[in-house]
């Protein structure tokens, strides 16, 4: 069966080759990503970096190929963060799911090693203009460290933006709380324990794993453990600490607990944060919403809260992205953005969170997310509005300045069925 499924879709997409030389692009209208935009505008881009950004004509195109964008747009590469895209190709298929590592304890765990350049969802995501992913493993309360990954490479070597940026908790939960959320389970606990001395017992683990963390990064060590060497950047400040927590209360105890052991905390899921946006606000920690396109988390909250959490997260000045659910699924993240238009946010707002914002909050803010001079040429055309699923259309991607495929196996399919029923076959490689 397996066989049957990998001849179908044997690799014939490219991955792109360095830029050959300097490109301008001209007459657009440029979302810079920061709330600004730039009206017949130009970007120039050279060895994979922005050179020159401004209105009007371009001071300089010798030598440069020039690509005429006018009445269309361009916009900093979307990014999604907390993604399984890369390490699953079909749910069914068990080898080909490498999200969940065994164990309940595994902050040594990389999911960098594990990530497939050859995916067929990759460049169905990246023709909907997202050109970075954060792959994050799953499975345990600790689960391991993720990377942020360009979406084009041969191999995870070539595709490696950021390597091993943070390490990845789930927090316990003691209860129910007479929601949709689920109990968390301790793997061996007794019968008679409640769900509140099940979820201590977990948070007791986890305090004992970081205070030995703490101390192995202080003292210099003859021998390497490697699951408390993994957590050493989290100590000096190089990684941080994604913590998925969606209660009030599970979020308040998560910032504490970062708090206690200094390091940088990032609050993964977040539905109640608009709860506890002064807590989050006074410790300067970031939320990752994960997807709006979903029911609220109880039965008493408002039906249209998951839309709104973006608004109210921004109303409340702290700062947060967003990301989408699984791995197909990442490519509506740029329509999930644009829907919390119609629930509070600027249209420049709503880009922000999936470019500046997401980039801010995974620490790489220096080198991408905004189209500024000096910042890697990750960027895309499309012919409309990007956020819109009724207009968005990619018609040109670069990652670090390479020109990147927009061909993908559904495109493909439907070229295939278009010449067999006569229809005209109008899409965009």
């Amino acid at each position: 069966m397996l066989t049957a499924v990998l001849a179908f879709g044997q690799a014939n997409i490219m991955p792109a080759k360095p830029q050959a030389g300097p490109m301008v692009i001209t007459g657009a209208t440029i979302h810079v990503g920061n709330g600004k935009v730039i009206n017949n505008g130009y970007i120039a881009f050279d060895k994979g970096k922005i050179t020159a950004i401004g209105e009007g004509a371009a001071p300089s195109t010798t030598g440069a190929t020039v690509i005429n964008a006018s009445g269309k747009q361009v916009y900093p590469g979307f990014i999604c963060p907390i993604t399984s895209l890369g390490l699953v190709e079909f749910e069914s298929i068990k080898a080909t799911d490498d999200e969940t590592e065994t164990g309940e304890l595994n902050p040594h765990v990389r999911s960098l090693i594990a990530y497939n350049t050859d995916s067929k969802v990759i460049p169905t995501v990246r023709s909907n203009g997202i050109l970075l992913a954060q792959p994050t493993p799953q499975g345990g309360t600790v689960q391991g460290q993720s990377s942020v990954m360009m979406l084009d490479g041969w191999n995870w070597e070539d595709a490696a933006y950021k390597k091993d940026i943070g390490i990845h908790l789930t927090w316990p939960v003691a209860r129910a709380a007479g929601g949709r959320r689920r109990a968390f389970a301790t793997p061996g606990a007794g019968p008679q324990e409640s769900p509140a001395e099940r979820a201590q017992k977990a948070i007791d683990g986890i305090a004992s794993l970081f205070s030995q963390a703490k101390s192995y990064a202080e003292v210099k060590q003859s021998i390497t453990n490697t699951r408390l060497a993994a957590m050493a950047g989290l100590f000096n400040g190089t990684k941080k600490l994604f913590i998925n927590a969606d209660g009030a209360k599970e979020i308040i105890q998560a910032v504490n607990f970062a708090k206690q052991y200094g390091v940088q905390a990032v609050i993964v899921g977040g539905k109640d944060s608009y709860l506890v946006t002064d807590v989050l606000k006074d410790n300067n920690v970031p939320v990752i919403i994960k997807e709006t396109q979903t029911l609220p988390d109880k039965d008493e909250d408002d039906v249209y809260l998951p839309y709104k959490l973006p608004h109210l997260l921004q109303e409340a000045g702290v700062m947060y992205g967003l990301t989408g659910i699984g791995f197909w699924r990442q490519r509506n993240l740029p329509f999930e953005a644009g829907q919390a238009v119609g629930y509070g946010l600027t249209k420049e707002q709503a880009l922000s969170m999936i470019t500046m914002n997401n980039a801010k909050i995974l620490g790489i803010d220096k080198t991408t997310g905004t189209l500024e001079t000096g910042k890697d040429a990750n960027l895309f055309i499309s012919t409309g509005d990007a956020l819109d699923m009724l207009t968005l259309n990619v018609e040109s991607a670069f990652i670090q300045g390479k020109t990147i495929s927009l061909d993908n196996l559904h495109k493909q399919l439907y070229k295939r069925y278009s010449e067999k029923y006569g229809f005209k076959a109008n899409v965009t490689q």
